[in-house]
């Protein structure tokens, strides 16, 4: 019995701990939300931490994994698969949220707010090539450091580990550097996270203080269609591509290893913050770490279900509030190209999403009034968003790893067990 119990806190005590935070936080947001400004620098403490251990970790595990890819993984195989894998679940994503909204329509708000202040500083003789140009490309080394230019730092990462595995036997130190490295940085979030419980206890209470109230206002309807298809979509969507990649056993194995993952998603409202607590989920999953260092990185820049869901939702509020028709079908099919795009454009960090609407305005043409209404729903859905964006990318993986290596790659890589589809 007291084995048992040993087991038992050993696996999940930690979990224990996180959930324990996050109840007092809510509590403490609740109940004393005067208290929140005061609590708010214990999390920001956590996720400062977060944000610069991340830099590192991303850099050494794509470079590392594409160096060290073996000639029976190849990477131009786990790259086509995961370039399908990625543009399919967005697009599944996007065409559930308009079927919802189909079905169950938004009315019109009785009242817009004043126009919020322009969030995208960008020179308005640019053309949409200058903006390409400056997201993908930087033109200093250093820039590459900064959680600005996630894009551009992680196409930096991936060349490079192509370089190193192209170098042949001159590169084979830096290649184990680059190993070696990465295996310093999984240990050394191994440490920031042992303070998780108070930090994400710490942003759940400043949430709940602060945010939360907004959520009973003026666009109750579309919030709540939003979170309601969210969490349908969470359940059953991601279940089922657990189950195409690894049978009941893949199932299990993801919903048992996205616990952590999902609470850092939500109370972080941050795709780079869970990126490494996804890796170090990815084990458990059965992903193999050739895909977990690649598809889990690129994810958290490229593949966004949730800010997919979340855009859709923001055009048709905006179309609805000017009273234009969204489901006529060039609308439709632009509204599709956009979510691919925001899907990228849409940086992993907290309310990265505005580069998106930005985007989505200047596509559309939509007038000043609009604006509003696409940063209220915006800002208010992030945390479900986020989620959705954040685990998406570790069951994004497992089909990868069932596509591109086999139907057997996932049960194998779980601690070294093996089992056949069930």
């Amino acid at each position: 019995m007291e084995r048992q119990t040993s087991n038992f806190l050993r696996s999940y005590g930690s979990i224990l701990l996180l959930l324990l935070g996050i109840v007092v936080g809510s509590f403490v947001g609740g109940f004393f939300p005067g208290t929140v400004v005061w609590i708010k620098p214990l999390g920001d403490v956590f996720l400062n931490l977060l944000f610069a251990a991340v830099i590192p970790l991303l850099f050494f595990a794509i470079a590392s994994a594409v160096a060290n890819i073996d000639g029976s993984q190849k990477l131009g195989r786990i790259i086509s698969t995961m370039a399908g894998v990625f543009l399919g679940t967005i697009l599944i994503a996007g065409v559930c949220t308009i079927i919802a909204l189909w079905f169950f329509p938004v009315e019109a708000p009785q009242a817009v707010q004043e126009p919020a202040s322009t969030l995208l500083e960008d020179d308005p003789n640019d053309t949409w090539g200058d903006r390409l140009v400056r997201f993908v490309t930087v033109d200093e080394f250093y820039k590459l450091l900064s959680r600005e230019n996630m894009l551009a730092f992680v196409i930096f990462s991936f060349l490079l580990g192509v370089a190193a595995q192209r170098s042949g036997e001159a590169g084979a130190p830096f290649r184990r550097f680059l190993l070696s490295a990465n295996e310093v940085m999984k240990h050394l979030l191994m440490l920031i996270m042992k303070v998780a419980p108070l930090g994400l206890g710490a942003y759940f209470a400043y949430q709940v203080g602060t945010i939360g109230p907004a959520l009973f206002g003026f666009y109750a309807k579309p919030l709540g269609l939003y979170y309601l298809l969210g969490a349908f979509y969470f359940a059953v969507f991601f279940s089922f591509y657990a189950y195409v990649a690894a049978g009941k056993t893949g199932v299990r194995r993801f919903w048992k290893n996205n616990i952590l993952p999902s609470a850092t998603a939500i109370s972080t409202c941050s795709s780079i913050a869970t990126m490494p607590v996804n890796l170090a989920a990815a084990p458990g999953m059965g992903i193999p770490p050739a895909v977990a260092n690649v598809v889990i990185p690129l994810g958290t820049t490229l593949h966004k279900n949730g800010s997919s869901m979340s855009s859709i939702i923001k055009i048709y509020v905006a179309f609805v509030l000017i009273g234009w028709d969204f489901f006529e079908p060039m609308t439709l099919l632009t509204a599709l190209g956009i979510t691919v795009l925001v899907s990228i454009v849409a940086g992993g960090i907290p309310n990265g999403g505005y580069i998106g609407e930005m985007l989505m305005i200047s596509v559309y043409g939509l007038p000043t009034e609009a604006i509003p209404a696409v940063m209220i729903i915006g800002t208010l859905v992030d945390p479900m968003a986020t989620v959705l964006n954040a685990t998406g990318d570790t069951v994004a993986a497992m089909l990868v790893s069932r596509f591109a290596l086999g139907k057997h790659a996932v049960h194998s890589n779980e601690g070294g067990e093996a089992d056949g589809m069930e």
